[in-house]
């Protein structure tokens, strides 16, 4: 296995729809090492979210192996698929699911606080200010614009270090400006961390900007680019 922190083997996902079966993705492997980063790409309907649930272990193929920091996810029940999610994985949403009722600092220190960490002030704090929101803390997520709540997520994503970060178009609600420092910042602490990245997007920038990608069509990988 070597370095390899995410390896796909034959992923398939098929569906009951009323014309019958459907195939949303197609026997398609992959393998990803510490520190990799890759993009997937295509039209909407290609299967590029589904892919990403898998690869995370939000939900199971209807054939073929996840294997996620050495644990083969089929072979595991949900607690300890959540248990491997909530050591390994960390996940921005393009719809941020942040909360509410708690502030930006509240927001990121919550998984550092789930995890036992002492210092989950501190290390929330030493993030929000990484990601440029320092004066920001005590905001709830409605006084935050849309830029602004990106970034909390990306550093609550962050806050417990995980070996693989999930992004679902992470810059897709953002201006280009926005769009361009949640990239950079994406591949900063990429880079930093050995944190391997995952994404999904229609940004073609950004997906070049990955040491590799993937075009979907139909549920089945189009020859994969090495940019």
């Amino acid at each position: 296995m070597g370095s390899s922190i995410l390896t796909a083997t034959d992923l398939s996902k098929v569906v009951p729809s009323a014309e019958g079966e459907l195939t949303i993705l197609h026997e398609l492997s992959l393998e990803l090492n510490k520190g990799d980063s890759l993009a997937i790409v295509g039209a909407s309907g290609s299967g590029k979210s589904t892919l990403l649930g898998l690869l995370a272990g939000l939900d199971l193929p209807s054939g073929g192996e996840v294997t996620l920091a050495g644990q083969a996810l089929s072979k595991l029940d949900e607690d300890q698929r959540a248990r491997v999610r909530a050591e390994h994985v960390g996940f921005v949403f393009q719809s941020f699911q942040l909360l509410d009722s708690l502030n930006a600092l509240e927001n990121v220190m919550l998984p550092l606080e789930l995890d036992g960490r002492k210092d989950a002030r501190e290390r929330a704090t030493q993030l929000l200010q990484r990601v440029g929101l320092g004066q920001r803390l005590t905001h709830s997520p409605r006084q935050l614009s849309g830029g602004e709540q990106q970034r909390v997520a990306i550093a609550r994503a962050f806050a417990a270090e995980p070996d693989v970060l999930f992004a679902d178009e992470p810059t897709g609600n953002l201006d280009s400006h926005t769009g361009e420092r949640i990239s950079d910042l994406l591949f900063e602490l990429n880079k930093e961390r050995g944190t391997t990245l995952v994404l999904v997007t229609h940004d073609e920038r950004l997906a070049h900007r990955c040491r590799r990608l993937i075009r979907l069509e139909a549920g089945q990988m189009v020859a994969p680019l090495e940019p």
